[in-house]
């Protein structure tokens, strides 16, 4: 089938990269000519595992094609809307800006027989402002959420565990299904489960998916916070709650919070069209999970500066990881960053490390310095803290790295590392939740007095009722 995809954003580029895959003829368009002449090159603009073989073979079979032109998507008779949909910037709900002048580009090139398929992450009810804008060319509407995670995007593509459509009734919602049967034909030979359903309980169940994803991640870092006043320890507490499959483990480790470009943005949506339809419960409770993601990170950074004596002015910290999660080079909303930067502004002398994203935070975070190497980063550091739990950190041997720091004391943010390890090395480890007598990790500051100074607050609060901003995601933007 011929398909184009508008948007070459993370959603964009790998779904085209695995319709071209699955053996679709598929053209993606989008406005930003570098990132198309890449794109056309065969080239990934991003770091997502798996994706630059995936657009290699596309280019090199003539299957996926690139422009910034809509009239060269005429001939496509499929076209999957993945443009970005951000957090507004003076509020809660979702910039649909992009998507409205998306459509609008498209509008002159649209076939009669043509289906239109949204799959960016939207509010409800905007389906039906889409299909009003569709209806007089005679194309007919879908809504396909997408549900990938940066760090296995590719094969979330390839191997989904749901595919989701909302049609209208009648005809033409039938019309639409079956299409998109052609489309997912490969995957639904696999029995990959199909939800059929109507268009607003397609519009909702993604940002529904996350935000519950966001109270899992909220609850068990508020409970953390508890075990390190109650003398317990959240690691082993999550695992046994783990074992019950009502709970599950998954998106359940305590550590310094969520971020990205969809976890929070999407919680904040929620919250927005929970407002909007007089659903009050939805609102104030999924802004104490936003508030309870934001204390997270002004904790770490407060337990930074309690370690430092009371006052981080002066002192050297190394910060493991920049990116928001490992195996994306993605900052948006980055914990990391976001702490780093609460350091940086009380005086600290910090250095970044991180394998992919270095190059790309830099340049938005300038008070900050960065190193891709990871030996250098710790070199004469005063302080550690993990904060992005990468392979290439939570691998260290703990004996070296203690060679290389002034002081050998790390925060473990995401109780990623063998802390008994560490320990045994010479280590002061701190990690999160951890107040019990798990082996190696430390109750008691090693530099100092336990006094606290006062990290950097982040824009907004955890009872504001307004959206919660960290000043990484200030800096960072809200972009695709």
């Amino acid at each position: 089938m011929k398909i184009s995809v508008i948007g070459a954003g993370y959603l964009g580029t790998v779904h085209a990269a695995t319709l071209a895959h699955m053996g679709h003829e598929v053209i993606g368009l989008d406005t930003d000519a570098t990132r198309i002449a890449q794109l056309a090159a065969g080239t990934a603009p991003f770091h997502e595992p798996g994706l630059a073989e995936m657009l290699q073979e596309g280019h090199n079979g003539g299957r996926l094609t690139f422009t910034t032109d809509p009239a060269d998507v005429a001939d496509a008779q499929i076209h999957f809307l993945c443009v970005g949909t951000p957090q507004s910037k003076t509020a809660n709900d979702s910039d649909l800006s992009f998507l409205r002048s998306a459509i609008e580009s498209l509008l002159p090139h649209l076939r009669s027989d043509a289906l239109v398929v949204g799959k960016s992450t939207v509010p409800v009810g905007t389906a039906g402002v889409v299909e009003s804008m569709i209806s007089a060319t005679g194309a007919v509407l879908a809504w396909n959420p997408e549900f990938l995670r940066q760090g296995t995007a590719v094969k979330d593509s390839l191997v989904p565990d749901r595919l989701v459509y909302g049609v209208a009734d009648g005809e033409r919602g039938a019309t639409a299904a079956a299409l998109l049967d052609a489309v997912y034909a490969p995957l639904l030979a696999r029995a990959t489960p199909k939800v059929v359903t109507n268009f607003a309980t397609a519009e909702l169940i993604k940002v529904s998916a996350n935000a519950f994803l966001a109270l899992k991640l909220s609850y068990i870092n508020a409970v953390g916070e508890f075990c390190e006043k109650a003398g317990a320890d959240v690691v082993q507490l999550a695992q046994a709650l783990g074992h019950d499959d009502r709970i599950g483990g998954k998106y359940f480790h305590a550590g310094v919070g969520f971020g990205g470009g969809c976890l929070p943005k999407d919680l904040r949506s929620f919250r927005a069209q929970a407002q909007s339809h007089g659903v009050d419960a939805l609102d104030e409770m999924f802004s104490l999970v936003d508030g309870i993601n934001a204390d997270a990170r002004y904790r770490t950074a407060e337990t930074a500066v309690r370690l430092c004596g009371g006052s981080v002015a002066g002192r050297r910290i190394t910060i493991l990881g920049a990116s928001f999660k490992p195996h994306t080079d993605d900052i948006r909303d980055s914990p990391a960053l976001d702490v780093a930067a609460q350091l940086a502004a009380q005086g600290a002398q910090v250095t970044v490390s991180d394998p992919q994203a270095a190059d790309t935070a830099w340049l938005q975070f300038p008070q900050l310095a960065f190193d891709s190497d990871v030996d250098t980063a710790l070199h004469g550091a005063e302080l550690v803290l993990l904060l992005t739990h990468w392979p290439e950190f939570t691998s260290l041997d703990p004996a070296k790295t203690a060679a290389l720091v002034q002081r050998p004391v790390i925060i473990d943010g995401r109780n990623a590392l063998d802390a008994a390890a560490w320990q045994a090395a010479g280590w002061d480890c701190h990690g999160i939740g951890r107040g019990g007598s798990s082996p190696g990790v430390s109750r008691t500051p090693s530099l100092g007095s336990a006094s606290s100074g006062g990290p950097a607050q982040t824009v907004g609060s955890a009872s504001s009722g307004g959206p919660v901003q960290t000043v990484a995601a200030v800096q960072s933007g809200s972009a695709v």
